[in-house]
């Protein structure tokens, strides 16, 4: 197979590359500013020219700048490892390469040959330029005996001259740790032993190191506004978070400094996806565009504060608001921004139509919409199907008292049509979307805050004949003023049409979405999604080899992830951020999400499990996918059933190509210990749970992975990407509470009567709270321009291995198919809930999407 070569023979080589300087943010943002680039420091390290703004790679990169060596896979040097080739520098530059990618470069390279060398499984390559660039990918021609070899890249390479270590890339093989070629065996050991590091020291910006740290970088002690340490204890647990190993705070040993957020090299955006810069616009927002706001609503007359009417929050969009001269001209031109921020010179800041909003304004406020939105909004997966009544606590009671719902038989029974409650419940047909036992801990805190005034809140729906539910009863719940032991105090809000109890019961149903609101950033978004998939992402790279087909795999599922985890920490979740500014929980918010953190269970998070969990689903082999519905037209359960199936199919497939026995995973000592530390460092405070899959099975791993990759892609567009098209009007989704039910008698409760769209406005998100929020869900919502959709990979040679390209293939096939379904249930009049009273088709679970602010799109990873 791999011939004899002559002596002196030359294997012609394609490099491809991006220049750090074309995908930098901050060179960007310099070459817009100044638009020279410092050639004292340029790419070169001789000098640099710019063309439009582009780098002229034809001559940055020649003269010898970098290097490279071949590592035989089938030769030894003599002490068992692959022989290392002569290094050989790149030449010519190849501008006109058909398949060059945009703001790619390629050029040509020669290594010479003899009959001893046998055949590359690998490269050494050297950068001695001043700046690191992005290697794309390396092609090997012509090789006697054995074609073309590719090695698909995607990676950063530093300076060798101040890192002095060699950088190494292996071909596009997949082996297991058993089944790899023998020369390479040490290179494969020592490249993760790289990546591992040795969990000292501060990370530098070129460090590629994978390690862990509990979540103490969100507060900052020394200047007075310390938050707790997440993870590693009991009291506080988390999943980890990326080391960074910056300096401890003088206030408190134990806590780093705020400032900018180490991420392996290879985490930062490296591609395409920076050109949009939608991350760096939440960065611009939370650094830049909020200080401009408040500034701006002090500047104005007072009682724009506040909105006055509906029509005044619709003018949003509808036409925009007038901001104080020169407010816009100080925001970064971020292409993320550019649409919500106009530059025109008329100093207005206009949204984007909310899609909730698009067809009918009015529609948010009927019950239908309000209930549909519990099992089609963007928190689709809280619901739980009601099996005691009255529903109870699991709050233990020497701390909280009795929480025991004060719902009555009697009060519910009143809108169900004759059925009883008995009945209804031995029929499936009642509902709770229950926020006690989450809020009530947390309630005293909360409303001790400046301006929050809420409740904890339970919803009782009833699911009637047409397939839609409809809500029943709110009880509204604070605690005790004389103590949380006590037990709450308590309201029960009835529907109504008419007068002032219709207004109170719009009122019970905005503390119930802010609840929801909250709920889902912090638990449903942010833990269940972000948080917990960080730790495999670390472990993957440092346990699991680029030859691994694990790793394989599940690597486009972390693109991006703790790039935008690092960002959030930065900007989002962190002491007096975005979220703490505009949700309810406030400076409790990622505290509240620990607590709930204690019961997550890794296995709960397949769909199957999770809708069986919560009495949405009942186990039934003859029904499709194995569950029956309890609610039928239920479009995330429909939806995301068919693609989890589709996942779990391919990664059963994929799987069964290397491991076709159980003791093939028993015997993987890379797969072995990438989940011995996962389970047990990653995810440590929960390690001793029992529900954690043992890894000595191939049903285990195809389990694991596959709930992996449902996490990664469909369970976060479920709930991202419809932030904005159901947030985005405040009056449809608040995320604050500032005022109780106001009590009869009261100068609230008179205002209420006469005005009830000013008392329901002063109740929710006020104005400056609802442009931050407005502004950050609108980027969280879009699509990058790169995007890559699950079914999608960053290039189809990912791997030799033609089976394995043959399954993915089926299993994007599989995928459209399911997107036509998707559609033709929308089409449907019979299924109300997928567009309900606001005709908004159910397109979250839609594989594909455009650019832009969509509703629909999985892509493949936590990406935004």
């Amino acid at each position: 197979m791999f011939g004899i070569f002559d002596k002196g023979q030359k294997i012609k080589g394609t490099v491809v590359l991006m220049p750090k300087n074309v995908l930098d943010f901050n060179a960007i943002t310099s070459i817009g500013k100044g638009g020279v680039i410092d050639t004292a420091t340029g790419i070169l390290g001789q000098g640099v020219s710019l063309v439009g703004g582009v780098i002229d790679t034809a001559t940055s990169f020649l003269g010898r700048n970098i290097s490279m060596q071949l590592i035989s896979a089938t030769q030894t040097d003599g002490s068992g490892n692959g022989k290392v080739g002569k290094e050989v520098y790149l030449e010519k530059h190849l501008p006109t390469l058909p398949t060059l990618g945009a703001r790619q470069d390629a050029f040509s390279i020669f290594f010479e040959w003899d009959a001893s060398f046998g055949i590359p499984g690998a490269f050494y390559i050297k950068n001695f330029m001043t700046d690191e660039f992005f290697l794309v990918s390396v092609k090997l021609e012509d090789i006697p005996n054995h074609g073309t070899i590719e090695f698909v890249c995607n990676s950063w390479v530093y300076n060798f001259r101040s890192y002095k270590k060699n950088r190494i890339f292996f071909v596009n093989d997949t082996y297991l740790p058993s089944a790899t070629p023998a020369p390479l065996l040490k290179y494969r050991k020592e490249e993760l032993e790289v990546l591992r590091g040795d969990g000292t020291g501060k990370r530098k910006d070129f460090d590629r190191i994978y390690d862990y740290d509990v979540y103490n970088d969100l507060g900052n002690p020394d200047g007075g506004d310390p938050r707790p340490i997440l993870g590693g204890c009991s009291i506080y647990p988390y999943p980890l978070r990326v080391r960074t190993g910056r300096e401890r705070t003088r206030t408190d040993p134990n806590s780093e400094k705020p400032g900018e957020v180490y991420v392996p090299r290879d985490e930062n955006f490296g591609h395409l996806k920076s050109s949009d810069f939608l991350t760096y616009g939440i960065k611009s927002l939370s650094h830049d565009v909020i200080p401009l706001f408040k500034s701006a609503i002090f500047q104005l007359r007072v009682t724009s504060s506040e909105f006055e009417s509906f029509e005044d929050v619709r003018s949003l969009y509808e036409g925009g608001i007038k901001l104080p001269t020169d407010i816009l001209s100080q925001i970064s031109p971020l292409p993320a921004l550019k649409e919500i921020f106009r530059t025109d010179g008329e100093n207005v800041l206009q949204f984007p139509p909310p899609h909730v909003a698009k067809v009918s304004k009015s529609g948010w406020m009927t019950d239908e919409e309000f209930a549909r939105e519990v099992i089609a909004g963007v928190n689709p997966n809280v619901i739980r199907r009601l099996q005691e009544f009255p529903p109870k606590s699991t709050l233990d009671p020497t701390l909280y008292g009795d929480q025991t719902s004060t719902i009555t038989k009697e009060q519910l029974e009143i809108n169900m049509g004759g059925v009883t409650v008995e009945e209804a419940l031995s029929t499936q047909r009642l509902f709770i979307l229950d926020y006690q036992d989450a809020f009530i801990p947390y309630l005293t805190r909360i409303n001790s805050l400046p301006t929050a005034k809420a409740y904890a809140t339970r919803t009782i729906l009833f699911l009637k004949d047409d397939g839609t539910l409809k809500p029943l009863a709110i009880e509204l719940s604070k605690p005790h003023p004389d103590g949380d032991n006590l037990g709450p105090e308590s309201i029960v809000v009835l529907p109504a049409t008419e007068g002032v109890d219709s207004t109170i019961w719009l009122l019970a149903k905005a503390h119930v979405i802010v609840n929801d609101s909250g709920y889902h950033q912090l638990v449903s978004h942010w833990l269940n999604t972000h948080a917990v998939m960080e730790p495999f992402a670390i472990a993957t790279n440092r346990h699991l080899s680029v030859l691994h087909p694990i790793y394989k795999l599940l690597y486009p599922h972390y693109r991006d992830t703790i790039n935008i985890n690092g960002l959030a920490r930065q900007s989002l979740i962190n002491a007096d951020g975005i979220i703490e500014k505009s949700f309810l929980p406030g400076k409790y918010s990622i505290e509240m999400s620990s607590s709930v953190y204690k019961n997550w269970v890794f296995t709960h998070q397949a769909l199957p499990a999770d809708l069986v969990k919560r009495g949405l689903a009942i186990e039934d082999p003859s029904a499709p996918h194995g569950l029956r519905l309890v609610i039928e037209d239920y479009p995330y359960a429909v939806d995301g059933l068919e693609i989890w199936d589709a996942i779990k199919t391919w990664v059963h497939e994929y799987v069964s190509l290397y491991y076709p026995t159980d003791a093939a995973v028993q015997q993987d000592t890379e797969l072995q210990a990438w989940w011995k530390e996962a389970v047990e460092k990653g995810h440590g405070d929960l390690k001793e749970k029992p529900w954690w899959p043992k890894k000595q099975t191939t049903e285990d791993l195809i389990q694991s992975c596959s709930i992996i990759v449902w996490t990664a892609s469909a369970l976060h567009a479920a709930v991202n990407f419809g932030q904005y098209p159901y947030g985005g009007l405040i009056l449809n989704r608040p995320t604050l509470a500032r005022r109780f039910i106001p009590a009869e008698g009261t100068p609230e409760y008179d205002e209420m009567v006469k005005n009830p769209q000013k008392a329901y406005l002063r109740t929710i998100t006020p104005k400056f709270e609802t442009l931050i929020d407005l502004s950050v869900i609108e980027i969280l919502s879009r699509h990058a321009s790169d995007e890559i959709y699950l079914g999608e990979r960053e290039t189809p040679n990912w791997t030799t291995d033609k089976k394995a390209l043959e399954a993915f293939k089926r299993f994007g096939s599989k995928l459209t198919g399911i997107e036509g379904k998707i559609n033709a249930r929308n089409s449907d009049p019979s299924l109300r809930n997928r567009t309900g009273p606001v005709q908004l088709p159910y397109t979250l679970l839609h594989r594909s999407s455009e650019e832009g602010l969509t509703f629909k799109g999985i892509p493949n990873s936590i990406s935004i």
